[in-house]
Parts: structure tokens; sequence; C-alpha cells
């Protein structure tokens, strides 16, 4: 029989944009209000996931940064690790700089695209096979060139898509930036807001969003402590925490509460869209 203690944790893996959050505010947060005790471990969505259905790291709760990535880990094809998910905040892509790089007054006074082609820029971003943000950033840079004309814009200014002078593990990507070894990089405005990065919003019109899902896993190992870590997150103490780390709220559809019994209805047993 396991120890009280191992008991009355709750192992989540997380989007690794949500280090700051996790780690300094919710995380606390919970062992505070709920007597257990939160364990997290971050990184990339997909890569998380591929852990998860590989049985590498042990997990309760999954947090992902797209919607998409969920059905990496339902069916039984994927070793029945989800019934679904629910949808809980969105963040938008932003580019954060360097405010001691030489391209820092370029980036407060010329139009973004423009700057993102100097000769010099260093850029950053994270691996779009293995990272949600990878693929928006390289979403962005295919709107932006239909919207703006250039067909040629996405080689032009990242290359291939796999780019490795350009592509670096997501929970590395902040430390980068802000140590100077790269001049600007792509983030969600709660990472740039967190870390007092200066950003450039992008137009509307083209800019995508995170969209940050939550499930309990299916044999989750801790399923008491599981439940209460929903039940904080999705209720008035976490939303507020959510809200002061600059994400936009997301209410759950009424048809993204139905599930199983065993589930808490604030959180998981919810149908794949």
């Amino acid at each position: 029989m396991a120890p009280a203690w191992a008991q009355s944790r709750v192992q989540v893996l997380y989007a690794g944009s949500l280090v700051a959050l996790m780690e300094h505010s919710l995380g606390l947060a919970f062992d505070r209000a709920t007597g257990f005790h939160f364990e997290g471990y971050a990184g990339g969505s997909n890569a998380l996931a591929q852990q998860i259905k590989g049985k590498l790291r042990p997990a309760d709760v999954f947090i992902s940064a797209d919607p998409k990535v969920n059905a990496l880990l339902m069916g039984k094809q994927n070793g029945n690790w989800l019934d679904g998910f629910v949808r809980f905040a969105r963040s938008p892509l932003v580019i954060g700089y360097n405010p001691a790089s030489r391209f820092a007054q370029d980036f407060r006074a010329r139009p973004w695209l423009q700057v993102l082609e100097e000769p010099g820029l260093r850029i950053g971003r994270t691996d779009p096979r293995l990272d949600p943000k990878g693929r928006l950033t390289l979403t962005l840079l295919a709107r932006a060139a239909v919207a703006y004309h250039q067909p040629k814009l996405v080689a032009r200014i990242f290359g291939a898509p796999e780019n490795p002078a350009q592509v670096l593990p997501e929970e590395e990507l902040i430390g980068r930036l802000q140590s100077g070894q790269i001049d600007a990089g792509f983030f969600y405005s709660l990472e740039t807001a967190e870390a007092h990065i200066p950003s450039i919003a992008l137009p509307a019109a083209i800019a995508p969003h995170a969209t940050y899902t939550l499930a309990i896993l299916n044999r989750a190992p801790h399923e008491k402590a599981a439940q209460a870590f929903v039940r904080f997150l999705l209720g008035p103490k976490g939303r507020q925490i959510l809200t002061h780390n600059g994400l936009e709220l997301i209410q759950p559809r009424h048809q993204d509460m139905e599930g199983r019994p065993s589930r808490p209805q604030a959180g998981m047993g919810v149908h794949a869209p």
C-alpha cells in the first residue's frame, strides 16, 4: 500500500508556456487551499502526450495548449488515456524582444514584419512537431504571407519549418531571450507579461491563440487529488489566479460537462469536439 504522502500528491503534465503560472502561483495556492501537493512537469504539449502514451512519465492531469493534441490520447488505438477535456483559457501569440538588443528600438518604431527580416536578427521559436506554439508561429507567418501578398515570406524569415538555428525547447525560450542569446521570439502573451518582456501585439486578423485544455487521465494513480486540482483550477480562486496571470478565461460549454460520474462535473468527462 502506498504511503499517505504519495497518495496526497497530484502529478500534472502541462504546456511549457505555463511554467511560471503553475510553479509560482497556482501550484502553491492549490497546496495551501487543499492540503494536497502539486507536482508539475512542463514541456511541449505534443511531446508530453507522447510521453503519456508511451508510459514514460506518470501523470494524473494533462494540460495542453492545443485542443487537437488531446486526440493523441483518445480511443483504443491511443490507449484510451482520455475520454474528453475542457477548454479553460486562451492567450494570443505575440513577439517578445530583448530590450537590450540592438533591434529593440526597431521593434518599437517599425512594422514587425520589416524588423523580422533585418539581417543579423536572432529569432527563437519552438519546434512545430512537438509544441503547439511552434505550429501557431508558422500559422501566423503563413497568414501574413497571404494577407500581405508575400508568398515567400515564411521562407525568408524562418527558412525551413524546423530550422535548427531558430528552433529551441519551449522551456528554454524565455531564458535564451533574457540572456541575450536571441533578440526576439514568439511567445504567448501570458509568458511575456509574467516575465516582464516587452512585446509586440499582432494584428487580430492573423494572430493565432493558444487554447488551454484540462483533463484527468484515465487510470490516474492519484484520482482524489486530481479531482481536487481540477475543482480548484476551475473554481473561483483558480480562475482569479488565471486572470491575474494574463489568461483570457473560457467558460466551459454545458456539453463539455457531460461524462463519467466518477469525474467531477466541473472537470473531466467531456466529449471530443
